[in-house]
């Protein structure tokens, strides 16, 4: 089976790959922007005619789009999220090769979610914030291309290559710049959000189930279970062996501060600036995976604490 496999470069792209590269059944190649890909492509500015005319040659069984921008304003990210996939499911319906898209979506086009329930797939998407709503249009325009075709809403995946500005990155460097300066305790905020992490290993697995299987429209991926920021900070500690006192800060709910950045008051630093959580998904995520399970016959495998373990590990090792 050939897969083409676009955004190879990306976090959830990069272990997708060496999914599939484990897969002696699968001929991998790999479009994108960057100098080391097999085909470089850019899917925001380049035409569908072109993309075709790759497509017809090369004559992938499925495509796999991991490409995306997770930051930005609204152009930006209507160009990267919504465009893109416009111009990919354009050219697989101009395309002969009648190649399956597995598309991968994200848990943000829910939007907020009611605390202590779990999201399905049925939900009504109601996005908090133009990521969220560039990643809705990009799955509607997939769910009407008529293409054999799935959307993995992923939710919040964690793990090594976890970037450095996200929730959980920023978390894991104010701990190894506290450990570094040897602080004994570091002032948190924002903790009270509560997501659904799933590791990004168990993501890259899902996106191959789904690509040899014949499910068609939105699949969640989540772990099915949500936690709280402060509890992931607390195993983050432990994990790194850090005994020193975590202290919140108030704030707002969901709302994640760069007190995160400032483990310690300090007359010399700037003032501590609001950031809301990036998803813009209020207080609570929480996925149900049951048809992950039923469809794809997936189920995740890796646990918080090893997720955090390996961003630990990533983190340690920053100079």
């Amino acid at each position: 089976m050939r897969v083409l496999l676009i955004g190879a470069n990306g976090y959830i792209g990069r272990f997708v790959a060496d999914r599939l590269l484990a897969d002696p059944a699968v001929q991998l190649t790999a479009l994108g922007r960057g100098d080391d890909a097999d085909v470089r492509f850019d899917l925001a500015s380049g035409s569908p005619g072109a993309l075709t005319r790759f497509l017809d040659a090369v004559h992938p069984g499925v495509v796999v789009n991991c490409a995306g921008a997770t930051r930005g304003g609204a152009r930006e990210l209507t160009r990267h999220n919504t465009v893109a996939v416009a111009t990919v499911c354009e050219a697989l319906r101009r395309s002969g090769c009648g190649a399956r898209l597995v598309q991968i979506g994200c848990s943000a086009e829910y939007g907020p979610s009611q605390p202590g329930s779990s999201t399905a797939e049925d939900a009504v998407p109601r996005p908090g914030g133009p990521y969220g709503v560039s990643k809705l249009a990009a799955t509607e325009l997939v769910l009407g291309s008529g293409l054999d075709a799935v959307v993995l809403r992923v939710f919040s995946p964690a793990g090594p290559g976890t970037p450095a500005g996200s929730p959980l990155g920023r978390l894991a460097e104010a701990m190894r710049r506290a450990m570094q300066s040897g602080d004994g305790e570091l002032k948190l905020g924002g903790l009270g959000a509560q997501r659904d992490f799933v590791d990004v290993r168990d993501v890259a697995r899902a996106v191959h189930a789904a690509s040899l299987s014949a499910a068609q429209g939105v699949i969640n991926i989540g772990s099915g279970r949500a936690v709280r920021l402060r509890d992931a900070a607390g195993v983050l500690a432990r994990v790194a062996g850090y005994g020193g006192a975590l202290h919140e800060l108030d704030g707002p709910p969901g709302a994640l501060r760069s007190a995160i950045g400032h483990p310690r008051p300090d007359p010399d630093h700037a003032p501590p600036v609001a950031y809301p959580y990036p998803d813009g998904c209020g207080s609570w995520q929480q996925a149900d995976v049951r048809t992950a399970r039923d469809r794809l016959g997936w189920r995740p495998r890796i646990g918080l604490e090893e997720s955090l373990a390996d961003i630990w590990m990533e983190a340690a090792c920053r100079i």
